[in-house]
């Protein structure tokens, strides 16, 4: 292949991978028409301010924006198409009652690579899950997403699992205001539990509060994580909450290998709640599931 035909990280499908990747999509859109979702093809371009929503703001980063010469306001190459079904479902769909579930498949474009090895115009495929706020819904979709993996040939799957619901409810208790929060956020995603010791004890936080945002990083590991959580940490409804919210999907899946983190706080990528993904053994490659309120 003369990839210097092409720009960095893009390159030509050639047969070979190019069925591959069409049988691929095939099998994964009709293993979610059999589950009840419903193809949606949103448009590879639209107006900028609709694709970059305030959910994700790391979004823009990825955005490839160009000018419209028809209009001459600002066009966004899709990076994501989960905010345009989103779009879809708010303003196009709204009148449905109950539940919407809804898939896609389809190219996006990245103005810089996620990774080294990474292309630029990966293919994005996906089930989203809209009106429906019980636990069931998330556990409906873990299962597809691992449905997937198979389907893809992955060999043995991990899934992780943490709740951004603990963390809010640590926060909200604490009364810390929202620069405060992102400060703590963003130490969490660090793993960095030293930091997060010296800026609660710097903030002079109640002893307990302090504890518990200090204990969070420490939160790791296999099925008795939960355990040890509901003895450790404070005794809050709302973390009460997310822990049995953590439960249900680990007796939902008891054969699944299942590893729990619950200062893994992806805040950025459409989560209010419970956070999961699944991680291949043989490929450096993850799979993970969202479910939009």
């Amino acid at each position: 292949m003369q990839t210097w035909q092409l720009p960095e990280h893009i390159a030509d499908v050639l047969p070979t991978n190019a069925r591959q990747l069409e049988s691929a999509r095939e099998q994964l859109l009709a293993l979610f028409r059999v589950h009840g979702y419903e193809l949606v093809q949103p448009p590879l371009m639209e107006y900028a301010h609709s694709l970059l929503t305030h959910i994700d703001a790391g979004l823009s980063l990825k955005t490839i924006l160009v000018t419209d010469r028809l209009s001459g306001r600002q066009l966004g190459i899709r990076a994501d198409i989960t905010p345009q079904v989103a779009r879809i479902d708010a303003h196009l769909l709204s009148a449905n009652q109950g539940i919407n579930r809804l898939c896609y498949a389809g190219p996006v474009l990245h103005a810089q690579p996620d990774g080294l090895l990474n292309m630029r115009e990966p293919l994005q495929a996906g089930a989203e899950m809209y009106g429906f706020a019980d636990i069931r819904g998330d556990i409906e979709l873990i299962d597809l997403m691992l449905k997937s993996m198979k389907i893809a040939d992955m060999g043995k799957v991990l899934l992780s699992l943490g709740h951004i619901g603990i963390f809010r409810a640590l926060s909200d208790a604490a009364h810390l205001d929202a620069g405060q929060s992102a400060t703590l956020l963003a130490l969490m995603q660090d793993k960095d539990t030293g930091a997060v010791e010296a800026q609660v004890k710097a903030w002079k936080l109640d002893g307990m509060w302090a504890k518990a945002f200090s204990l969070l990083p420490r939160l790791y590991g296999g099925r008795e994580v939960l355990s040890d959580a509901r003895g450790r940490l404070p005794d809050l409804s709302a973390v009460g909450g997310a822990l049995d919210e953590l439960q249900a999907v680990c007796d939902a899946f008891p054969d699944c290998e299942i590893h729990i983190d619950l200062s893994e706080l992806r805040v950025d990528n459409y989560h209010t709640g419970l956070l999961y993904a699944a991680y291949a053994r043989r490929f450096p490659r993850r799979g993970r599931a969202r479910r939009a309120l």
